[in-house]
């Protein structure tokens, strides 16, 4: 049977991000050491894989599926933080629900906002997942670059990118895979146009919590705390990074009630609900020690400050310092390396190193490659000394 022919067209025009592809490569080639994909380092922290292990010993409910948008503790958990940290008067009943890790909650989004023909402006470079799904939704992704000096985000751009067929803008900060943090002006000034023009504006808020410095006192800034944007806003946020549950995915997504319905009918289809026994670790890591998770903040700003320095150190090496998340765009000076796929396929072969190109964010982040600090600064010193002895080999 002849298969091309009869596949859908939106699984025909995405694809694998590399952020999954390098570490295949390197799989084969072997004795890598990755700054690839973007996993802290640190384990489930005792508190909460004690929770999950007394709940399977004493909860029959535990391993069995919860109500479609969420355990009713969790949703009320989650509602209690985000007014605590946006301002955000969340209803636990009507407008939180728990999703499969972020990713689900934005497809839920795209899937429910965007169709043939509909635009979403998109601030690039670009988490390439962004892009995937709304290529999924089968809508066009319209690129707002970033300022190229220092990846801040650049209104000018977005209201330069918005048309008759937009129909969303997304943003995310702190960012990937820059680790750039947005200033507060030029955010609300993206909100502005959002209202301007009409159009609902998802906020990816991933990495709200990991803001080491940047252009604002207060840290990182979230369109979800403007009241003006609450009726077209979608907010999402993850439990992954800040604390460390990458592998138990689990997320959870602010709309208004009759938006949030609509979402959950692409919920039930894709996945009834979010695990049970991961959304009881979303759970301890809310309500339990919260020392924890600062210490966790602070290794990985330490680690920022290592990586930056061991770059400044490597001749030829050119980055923007992240004041947030754990990633930094570093641009190498690689002659004859013909673009950022060719180049982080020749730190994976010749110097053992997992990156993942620039290229795959988008033309701005052409001739980088993306360095993840999730790692433990064991990890990122062993890479560091391999790419400078690759360096000093060009």
């Amino acid at each position: 049977m002849e298969l091309t022919g009869r596949l859908s067209r939106r699984v025909q025009q995405i694809k694998i991000s590399a952020t999954k592809e390098m570490p295949m490569i390197a799989a084969k080639v072997g004795g890598c050491v990755s700054l690839g994909q973007g996993v802290p380092s640190f384990a489930t922290p005792p508190h909460v894989a004690e929770a999950v292990a007394r709940a399977l010993r004493d909860d029959p409910a535990a391993g069995k599926y919860s109500l479609q948008p969420g355990t009713p503790a969790l949703r009320r958990a989650v509602a209690d933080l985000l007014r605590e940290e946006k301002g955000l008067p969340a209803d636990p009943e009507r407008e939180v629900a728990i999703t499969v890790g972020a990713m689900e909650a934005l497809l839920c989004a795209m899937l429910t906002l965007i169709g043939p023909g509909d635009e979403v402006v998109v601030p690039e470079p670009f988490y390439p997942s962004h892009v995937e799904q709304i290529l999924m939704a089968e809508g066009t992704p319209v690129f707002a670059p970033l300022r190229r000096e220092d990846w801040s985000l650049d209104p000018d751009a977005v209201e330069a990118a918005i048309t008759p067929r937009t129909k969303a803008i997304i943003v995310s900060s702190p960012h990937n895979p820059t680790g750039a943090v947005f200033a507060k002006k030029d955010l609300r000034r993206v909100g502005e146009l959002a209202l301007e023009h009409d159009l609902f504006v998802i906020c990816d808020d991933t990495y709200d919590a990991l803001a080491y410095d940047g252009p604002d006192p207060e840290g990182a800034y979230s369109l979800a705390s403007e009241p003006e944007l609450r009726d077209r806003l979608i907010g999402v946020f993850s439990f992954s990074k800040r604390f460390a549950l990458t592998g138990w995915r689990v997320g959870y997504v602010w709309a208004r009630e009759d938006l949030l319905g609509h979402m959950l009918k692409i919920h039930d289809a894709a996945a009834i609900c979010a695990p049970s026994v991961s959304q009881i670790a979303a759970l301890a890591s809310l309500t339990g020690p919260q020392d924890v998770y600062a210490g966790f903040k602070k290794e990985l700003r330490e680690r920022r400050n290592f990586i930056c320095a061991r770059l400044s150190a490597m001749p030829g090496m050119r980055y923007v310092r992240p004041t947030g998340a754990f990633y930094v765009m570093a641009r190498p000076d690689a002659p004859g390396v013909a673009d950022s796929r060719e180049l982080a396929v020749r730190l994976i072969n010749e110097a053992r190193v997992v990156t993942i190109p620039g290229g795959a964010f988008g033309p701005g982040g052409e001739g980088h490659v993306r360095l993840s600090f999730g790692g433990s600064e064991a990890e990122i010193a062993t890479a560091c000394d391999r790419m400078a002895a690759w360096a000093r080999t060009l």
